[in-house]
Formats: C-alpha cells, structure tokens, sequence
C-alpha cells in the first residue's frame, strides 16, 4: 500500500478529481510534487513536499498552494502479511474565505474520500 499512495504519477488513473501531476523532484525518502485539481469546474493546483519513513508512514507539507497551512500524515499499520491499516489525517486551512468558498467543497470532498480511493484501487492492483 506504501508504494500504491507514494506514486503519485499514477494518481490521475484513479482519481477522478486529479487533473495531472508534476514529480518535480524525488530522492529514496523523499517527493516534491505538484497535483492538479480538475473537478466540476474547479481548477487549481498545490504543491508539496513529501518526506517517506518507508514503509511505515509518509508526511505532506505544503509548499505552494491556495492555503494557509496544509499537512498531511499517511499511516500503515502491518495487520498480516497481506494487509495493512491505513490512516490518513490531513489539516489544512485556506488561505482565504473566497478562496475557500470557491475550492472548499470539492476539496473537502476529496480530503473525505482520499483513504477509500486507495483501497479501491489496490483492490484492483492486487486483488
């Protein structure tokens, strides 16, 4: 699961709100990189720089973007050899209220189905 949330380039065949992404630059433990938003009419994009302890958790920091703050934090759990708990806790505040009146909902609603994504897609990457 580690590998399915750290490759972002794949994010666009999966998520129906991903518009593209960029890998601006990635070394063994760590990403930068910038994902598009394309859905329902919003179009917007943020950049962050992800920081792996692989395969036990990766960490989200925004670096460019229309927010004030935006920190991220994946967590897997090991349940068995072919399983694994995941948690994702996100915080982010925008950087003001048009702006969060504009973008707001549809990035609630991606922050709200970001972990079921995952599953569903590695249902169909692994079985």
């Amino acid at each position: 699961m580690f590998e399915l949330v750290d490759r972002v380039e794949d994010y666009p065949q999966f998520l129906p709100w991903c518009g593209g992404v960029e890998v601006k630059e990635r070394g063994e433990n760590h990403l930068i990189a910038t994902l598009m938003i394309n859905y329902h009419g919003v179009r917007q994009s943020f950049t962050t720089e992800n920081t792996n302890d692989r395969p036990r958790s990766m960490t989200m920091t925004l670096l460019e973007g229309p927010f004030k703050h935006l920190h991220g934090t994946w967590t897997f759990k090991p349940l068995r050899e072919d399983a694994c708990k995941i948690d994702f806790d996100l915080q982010y505040e925008f950087s003001n209220r048009l702006i969060e009146s504009i973008i707001g909902p549809v990035f609630n609603m991606i922050a709200t189905s970001f972990v079921d994504s995952f599953s569903k897609r590695a249902d169909q990457v692994y079985g």
